[in-house]
């Protein structure tokens, strides 16, 4: 006679938890960026979203918010200048400072980026079954404080 002891799983350890979170980040970043439509680069798309976000900022600022130097950041903004997804203006505190703040050409961009981008994730989430849709939706409000934290770390 057997007898079957019914069993839950043991949890994963912290140190598999966050190796198996940062691999799966890393993977939807790669999903992501084939599912952004063609245009501009993701770094200038993140730039652009941060001045929407966020309103005007110094270069300097911008750059440190996106983990780039000074003078990666001076490109992305001189080809998003020049695209007119952004402009430089004097800041009105001090007129020797310039800030860099989105256009409405580069809101309407970014708009149009999101709406593409929902779409394709909504095909392949509807390609899942409905628990695992689920448990990615409970999963959405921690994982949004997660990247909070991450983009004030």
């Amino acid at each position: 006679m057997f007898v079957v002891v019914a069993t839950t799983p043991a949890p994963l350890s912290v140190d598999t938890a966050q190796q198996d979170l940062a691999l799966t980040v890393q993977r939807l970043f790669a999903v992501l960026r084939r599912l952004s439509p063609p245009g501009i680069s993701l770094s200038a798309a993140a730039t652009l979203a941060t001045l929407e976000r966020e309103g005007p900022q110094r270069l300097t600022e911008l750059a440190v918010r996106e983990g780039v130097t000074q003078p990666a950041m001076t490109q992305i903004v001189t080809r998003l200048e020049r695209d007119a997804l952004a402009a430089r203006t004097a800041d009105p505190a001090d007129r020797r400072v310039v800030l860099v703040e989105i256009t409405q050409a580069g809101r309407d961009l970014l708009r149009h980026r999101r709406d593409v981008r929902a779409e394709r994730v909504a095909a392949l989430l509807a390609q899942l079954d409905p628990a695992d849709r689920a448990a990615i939706e409970a999963a959405l409000p921690a994982l949004g404080r997660l990247a909070d934290h991450a983009a004030t770390a």
